[in-house]
């Protein structure tokens, strides 16, 4: 390997970070053109929303095995394979003529692409880099997926609003080929193991487990009893998995996963702070995102204007991270960060009404992201800080896992507290508006049927209803920023168990 590249270029850096990009962008910008999307393919908002959600089962159920697969292929040739499917799928996508079509470019062609990818994302640049050049490597590369995230509905409303969201795949398509142009700056990564290695019977396993679990979150706001039962069935397979891969190690065979990466703190701690993060800014940006469109009636353009501060926030943070990291440990801005974040949290918290501006929301946004930018920029380096060079592609692959299932989890988690802060605001406006039907299930039947109204010229001339309909959203929304504020209060606690860099 040339060392010349491999300390001083920033390039592989940069096509890395570039397919973190495009991978979790695919799963936000299409949020605000779905409405666009039904028109152009005659179908319904279910079955785009089926599609949507297909995409991260697929890319979650993946992740373990493309992990493994790292070990067997070697990291860059697999994160090439990746790309180079990822490019078939968002071409495919963009030229979709009918709904099979997208899901089979979309769904479960890039899905399977942003598996490959994601793992080696994180171990090529442990491999890449060292020191201090490692530490703003996976900052830059942790925080490309949040960037992503929240800069989501601003990319899906330009193109939405000026283009058309096939324009959103085709812009991919030039991020792949970019990546392909630039290959060669890659370090070449030799197999470490053979086919023989692969652990067929865990892969399936962990298939099942993952699928189920990531399923039944994705199911929370629909069925919530239902989903409960799947997500309980797939922690007993994951379970299940986690004992086989035990055995398997003992046995001297080798396991897809290597279970006794967990005896390292930092990686424990590591991916619970990632989890959190990831669940608590997809949660956040989610509820804030329904509001600005539902209740502010916000278009797609002006609803990711209003969210770029999250996004400055989290970059100019993130930014400023890992040279912060030579004068404080990272377990100190990590913590920091944290409670900037929750501060963001209980101002947001405080925002939300009917005559609500876009200017009222920014300060708190971006407070939230400056916080999160510390969180999510850090955690990365500092889970792998102690792991040995022969283990960092296990350890990448059970990093990006848990920050996918974060970003899945995100929404689901957040709309079902949405949901409950919807129904607490409801009982409080109705005790308070209306103390006579306190008890009435009827009337709060009624009146939860007549918040889809919510904002029309009748609401607007009836005083008493505007002013129920204000408690409603405040105490709503306000508890969806209490909760990501308890969220991020975890991810506090948590860092403080983290353990210092061996030197």
């Amino acid at each position: 390997m040339n060392e010349t590249l491999k300390e001083h270029s920033w390039i592989p850096l940069i096509l890395v970070a570039c397919a973190s990009f495009i991978i979790t962008l695919d799963a936000t910008f299409m949020n605000v053109s779905i409405s666009k999307v039904v028109v152009d393919l005659n179908t319904d908002v279910s079955t785009i929303q089926m599609i949507m959600s297909f995409y991260t089962l697929i890319t979650a159920a993946f992740m373990l095995l493309s992990t493994k697969l790292q070990d067997i292929v070697g990291k860059k040739k697999l994160f090439i394979i990746g790309t180079i499917l990822y490019g078939v799928g968002t071409f495919t996508a963009a030229i979709s003529w009918s709904t099979p079509v997208l899901f089979i470019g979309w769904a479960l062609i890039e899905g399977i692409a942003g598996a490959l990818m994601t793992p080696a994302t994180v171990s090529l640049i442990s491999g890449i880099y060292s020191g201090e050049k490692r530490t703003f490597a996976l900052a830059i590369e942790s925080v490309m997926v949040s960037i992503s995230a929240a800069v989501g509905p601003l990319f899906g409303g330009v193109m939405t609003t000026f283009l058309s969201w096939r324009w959103g795949f085709a812009i991919e398509l030039i991020f792949v080929i970019f990546i392909l142009i630039m290959q060669h700056k890659i370090p070449n990564f030799e197999p470490t193991e053979s086919k023989s290695d692969l652990d067929i019977t865990g892969t399936i396993i962990s298939l099942i487990g993952l699928v189920l679990f990531v399923w039944g979150i994705l199911m929370l706001t629909k069925d919530t009893s239902t989903s409960i039962m799947v997500i309980v069935a797939g922690l007993i397979i994951l379970a299940a998995f986690a004992w086989f891969e035990s055995r398997r190690k003992s046995n001297g065979k080798v396991p897809l996963l290597d279970m006794g990466l967990f005896k390292d703190r930092n990686l424990r701690v590591g991916a619970i702070i990632r989890l959190i993060g990831c669940l608590a800014m997809g949660g956040a940006l989610f509820a804030v995102s329904l509001f600005l469109q539902s209740v502010m009636q916000l278009n797609a353009l002006n609803t990711g204007l209003t969210t770029l501060p999250m996004t400055i926030g989290l970059l100019i943070f993130a930014i400023a991270a890992p040279s912060l990291s030579t004068k404080f440990s990272h377990k100190t801005l990590i913590a920091v960060g944290s409670l900037i974040a929750i501060v963001g949290c209980i101002i947001l918290s405080y925002q939300f009404r009917l005559n609500t501006t876009m200017y009222d929301l920014m300060p708190g946004l971006f407070v939230l992201g400056a916080g999160l930018g510390f969180v999510m920029s850090l955690s990365t380096d500092i889970s792998l800080a102690n792991i040995p060079k022969e283990n960092e592609n296990n350890a990448s692959g059970v990093l990006t896992t848990t920050q996918t299932l974060g970003e899945s989890m995100g929404t689901a988690i957040i709309g079902v507290i949405l949901i409950l802060g919807v129904m607490g605001g409801l009982s409080t406006a109705i005790d308070m508006y209306a103390p006579d039907h306190s008890n009435d299930a009827k009337f709060f039947d009624d009146a939860a049927e007549y918040l889809q109204t919510a904002g029309t010229d009748e609401i607007s001339q009836d005083s008493t209803l505007v002013n129920a309909i204000d408690t409603i959203i405040q105490t709503a929304m306000g508890f969806v920023m209490i909760i990501t504020a308890i969220l991020l209060g975890i991810v506090f606690i948590a860092t403080l168990r983290l353990q210092p860099k061996k030197q």
